[in-house]
């Protein structure tokens, strides 16, 4: 009706109708977002643009023994955090060429690895549980960390043992921010008072009261964050692996001596002792990230296929015996021969009406065997001898 286009016809002549616009609005809306959230990403600290959430990136920030470093848990627990008077040698077999990414290792368990000072704490653990029960979100955040409920953390706290790095190591280190733990990769400097478990591994940092879980492989060279103390390089840095068994007693170097502190205990119990017979010595991972080694070693494993492949050349050897054992496509054969043959030749075989069964030669245990695999026992599938 002319009547009711008119209308029409205006509506859509000065203005596009609002329901034409919605594809434009959302393409535009979504790409908005995500430049939004990418922004994000990649300013966060824990984001995968500063390489710090987990330690994943190529970023490790270097954290001087008295230093409190960013973002702490804590006020600080540390009692003594100061280099020692004498660190073992970081270099195993003189190499002092080698890779920042090589990964060197010493045992928790290993003597001299950390070091003390007799009937005194490297820490105030007890002051840790007041600082983290102080605050319930931070005590959380560090049973987060560790895994656990966070009213074990004071049980936790005091099950670890107060001790001092004798060596540059490296650590993921937590800060707490946004009400959470935020991970990164960080090298303590020797003289850092930490509490290890009963491995030997540091679980946390005295200085700043933050969890510390072992490090996390980094595929490319991460680059150094912050200032480097005297005597620093990353060939020198090690990482703690956990002992194998739970440690009684870590022995600690203490200036000239050496003393033996009870796993867990605060240095009440401590007693001198003799100076172990080498110093703790890192030693490269033999099992770079790839970890190719063991599948190198899997192509020898297919030898057993290959005797059946053997069977046709080295057959007629064995002429003693009237049917050769080939391969199984030509056991059709030797029926025939047996039946002219003079009796003085008896198959092993007991059933000679059978025109299969004389070919296999059971009993023979010679026959159908290459040379060079003698101890290989025949195996009968059926009628045919593989």
């Amino acid at each position: 009706m002319p009547g009711g286009g008119g209308p029409t016809g205006s509506h859509e002549g000065p203005g596009r109708p609002w329901w034409r616009s919605v594809p434009r609005i959302a393409t535009v809306a979504v790409a908005l977002v995500a430049a939004v959230v990418l922004a994000v990403v990649l300013t966060r600290p824990g984001g995968s643009g500063s390489g710090g959430a987990g330690g994943g990136g190529s970023e490790v920030f270097l954290q001087a023994a008295g230093s409190t470093g960013p973002d702490p848990f804590t006020e600080s627990t540390a009692k003594e955090s100061s280099p020692p008077a004498s660190t073992p040698a970081a270099e195993p077999d003189g190499d002092r060429t080698t890779s920042p990414n090589v990964t060197r290792s010493v045992e928790g368990s290993a003597p001299g690895l950390y070091e003390g000072t007799r009937k005194a704490a490297s820490c105030d653990v007890e002051k840790q549980i007041t600082a983290l029960g102080a605050d319930p979100a931070r005590n959380r955040a560090f049973a987060q960390v560790h895994r656990i409920e966070p009213s074990r953390v004071p049980d936790f706290l005091r099950s670890l043992t107060p001790v001092q790095l004798r060596m540059d190591t490296r650590v993921t280190n937590h800060g707490f921010k946004d009400g959470g733990p935020r991970a990164y990769q960080a090298v303590l400097q020797a003289g850092t008072a930490v509490l290890v478990d009963d491995r030997g591994v540091p679980r946390v940092r005295c200085a700043c009261g933050n969890p510390l879980l072992p490090p996390v492989a980094q595929k490319d060279t991460p680059r150094a964050i912050g200032d480097a103390w005297p005597g620093y390089h990353p060939s020198k840095v090690i990482v703690v692996a956990p002992a194998d068994k739970p440690v009684k007693s870590f022995v600690l170097r203490d200036d000239d001596k050496w003393i033996k502190r009870p796993a867990g205990d605060t240095g009440t119990r401590d007693k001198e002792t003799k100076a172990p017979s080498r110093e703790p010595a890192p030693s490269k991972d033999a099992s770079p990230p790839d970890g190719g080694r063991p599948p190198s070693e899997k192509p020898k494993a297919p030898p057993p296929p290959e005797p059946p492949s053997q069977e046709s050349p080295p057959a007629p050897p064995p002429g003693s015996e009237p049917a050769p054992a080939d391969p199984p496509s030509e056991p059709e054969e030797p029926p025939s021969e047996p039946a002219p043959d003079s009796g003085e030749e008896s198959p092993d075989g007991p059933a000679p009406d059978a025109p299969e069964e004389p070919a296999p030669q059971q009993p023979g245990s010679t026959s159908g065997l290459a040379p060079g695999a003698p101890a290989r026992a025949p195996v009968v599938l059926g009628s045919v001898l593989i």
